[in-house]
Parts: C-alpha cells; structure tokens; sequence
C-alpha cells in the first residue's frame, strides 16, 4: 500500500512539473501558435513529432542509468542541480513575463516535423532532460520500468494534451491566447518551478547532510 501511495504522490509531482514546463511559452509554443492558425490538428501533430525525440531520449537515460549502481551523492547532486535550474527558470521566466516567443523555424506543411526539429534544435531542451528530467528518472527507477514507462507516457501526454488543445482553439479563434491569459499561466509555471526547485534542493541538501 505505501509503496502504491508514493507512486501516485510521485506521479502527482510529474504531473505538475511536466504541465508547468509544457505551460512555459518557448520554440514549440511559438511554432504551435504560427502554424494552428491554419490547421486545428497542428498542435497534436506538433506534440506526435515533439513526442518522437522526446519519448528515446527518456529511455535512453533510463536504461543507461540502471547500467550503473549511482552512488547517493551523485542522485543528490542532480536532484540539487535540478532544483536550481528550476528556480533560475521560474525566475527567467518571470523576468521576461511581458516578452513574446517567436518561431524560429517555419516548416510550411508538415507539423510532425516541425515539433520533432524544433525540439531536437532546442538546447534547453536537452539541458532540461540532463537535470530536472534525470531527476525525475532517478526516483523512477524505484517503480522499475513499468512505473518509468507510466511516468514517461504521462509526462508526454501533458505535452500533446496542452498543444492539441491550444492548437484547436487557437484555430477556432486568434484571441485565445490573450496577454491576459499568458500572463496567468506563466505566473503559475513560475510559482511551480520555483516551489519544486526549492523542494528538490532541500531534498538533496538532507541527503547530502545525513
């Protein structure tokens, strides 16, 4: 029973750092915005093809993790690390709230492969995966690859469930996404990443200390 608890207390944590990191406006928002104008399947499209880089890169770091035996100062460290660029992210974010994102490439028909290049050429991306994300592995590995399968399959499905739904709406109407309503939900992705990024550098800090 307990260890079915902190699965789901685990999987709520995914949760609400995978929605907060798909809420942030970045490259695959912009290209998502440009291109559901036109199309109201560009957002899922744009998440299948986000999806396809995403979804080997995870397992990648799962399987190449559980070839080693990471000592509990090496999880502590990236736990620690990863709590830091959280914060500096919600703080960056928060500073260039009033800024806008533009796309920065511009694949006229095929959406799949915009979100599969736009991810694949986003260096935060993969810097996001490398310490934040691989934290995340590491506390997945205790739920084997079942519960690292589930992890990754939810974390992928904030992804296409925000971009789909954004990009339907956006087709549907241009004034969807309001200075307004962009502000608001940055202002929750910041409160989240910062919240976790302090969780996450306490957490290390104690099992650095104990």
């Amino acid at each position: 029973m307990e260890f079915i608890t902190d699965f789901y207390v685990f999987l709520g944590s995914v949760l609400l750092i995978s929605l907060s990191g798909v809420l942030m406006p970045g490259p695959l928002f912009a290209v998502t915005l440009t291109k559901a104008a036109k199309s109201k399947a560009a957002g899922a499209l744009i998440a299948v093809g986000h999806g396809i880089v995403e979804f080997p890169l995870m397992f990648l770091i799962f399987f190449v993790i559980r070839q080693f035996e990471i000592p509990n100062v090496v999880v502590a460290t990236v736990g620690l690390i990863g709590g830091l660029l959280m914060i500096f992210m919600g703080v960056q974010a928060f500073r260039n709230r009033h800024k806008q994102e533009k796309a920065t490439v511009n694949f006229k028909r095929d959406s799949v492969l915009a979100g599969a290049w736009t991810t694949g050429a986003n260096a935060g991306f993969i810097l996001w995966w490398l310490t934040i994300g691989m934290a995340l592995i590491l506390n997945a590995q205790m739920f084997g690859l079942i519960g690292f399968s589930v992890f990754a399959g939810v974390h992928w499905l904030c992804d296409f469930v925000w971009y789909a739904f954004v990009g339907l709406l956006i087709f549907e109407s241009q004034r969807f996404w309001s200075e307004r309503t962009r502000m608001g939900i940055t202002l929750f992705c910041v409160a989240v990443f910062i919240g976790f990024g302090a969780y996450f550098m306490g957490s290390a800090l104690l099992a650095l200390l104990v």
